[in-house]
């Protein structure tokens, strides 16, 4: 439907992590609608962008968790596919280096926050630290726990300095992930993303749903707040992502700088 938007999570009730919760249910557009309508959506965030980038007052921060193959690679194709590349960065996070791990968590986060009038877009993130020691118990619950708070004053800090946070957990239901692991195993194209420890982490599902849970309970703030996305159709997630990002950037009230009044008037010969 045009009134279906997402709604950032204030409470645990919100929290919807069942199969059942990946799909949006009733009435949906049809799929080439709904194409139509992300692009929509990736056509306002582009327009928005430009204004954005000049006006320099804010950075944008979008962070994307999900499960292996939940679309995270295919939300950025679709969503940025627009936006003039100068105004956008990419950061992934991969296991920790030597160095890294010798500082605190957020020590490499930090470095990869975009500055004013850029969007940044975490393909995975400052959460991984949290998700993956509390699951294949690498370090005490204390430490992990602890991580919660430490995050949500960081992300507090950023949003007091111009950074506007936007966090999407891109839900997919057992049998989809089944599904595209499948796939990936079988198409040329997707066979490279394969990993073996896919299916370590399928294993652990109920634990990596408990992880999530966690997240969400704990780190949806005001200033950071977390979106959980039905990931299964990936025109649906296309679509809200979208449309959450360019109704944020709208309301930012961004406006082109005015002219430096000694330009006024110059002939160029």
């Amino acid at each position: 439907t045009h009134a279906m938007k997402l709604k950032p999570v204030t409470s645990k009730k919100q929290i919807r992590l069942d199969d059942r919760d990946a799909r949006v249910h009733g009435n949906t557009r049809e799929g080439d609608e709904l194409e139509q309508a992300s692009q929509k959506e990736v056509e306002r965030i582009s327009e928005l962008q430009r204004v954005f980038y000049a006006d320099a007052r804010f950075a944008m921060l979008i962070v994307l968790q999900g499960r292996d193959a939940s679309g995270k690679d295919g939300t950025i194709r679709k969503v940025f596919g627009a936006v003039n590349p100068q105004g956008c960065t990419v950061s992934s996070f991969k296991v920790p280096t030597e160095l890294e791990r010798h500082h605190d968590f957020l020590w490499r986060v930090h470095q990869q926050i975009p500055p004013r009038g850029m969007i940044g877009i975490f393909n995975r993130s400052h959460y991984e630290d949290i998700l993956v020691p509390r699951v294949h118990k690498l370090v005490p619950k204390k430490i992990w726990n602890a991580r919660y708070e430490q995050i949500n004053d960081f992300e507090r800090m950023l949003s007091a300095n111009g950074v506007v946070i936007l966090k999407f957990l891109l839900h997919i239901s057992r049998d989809e992930q089944k599904r595209r692991l499948e796939d990936r195993l079988t198409d040329k194209q997707k066979n490279w993303k394969f990993r073996v420890g896919d299916l370590d982490d399928r294993r652990q599902w109920n634990d990596f749903t408990k992880a999530y849970r966690g997240i969400l309970e704990n780190t949806s703030t005001k200033w950071a707040p977390w979106y959980v996305v039905p990931a299964d159709d990936k025109h649906v997630r296309d679509w809200l992502v979208a449309r959450t990002i360019a109704d944020c950037m709208e309301g930012l009230g961004l406006a082109y700088p005015k002219p430096d009044p000694t330009v006024a008037g110059i002939e160029i010969e």
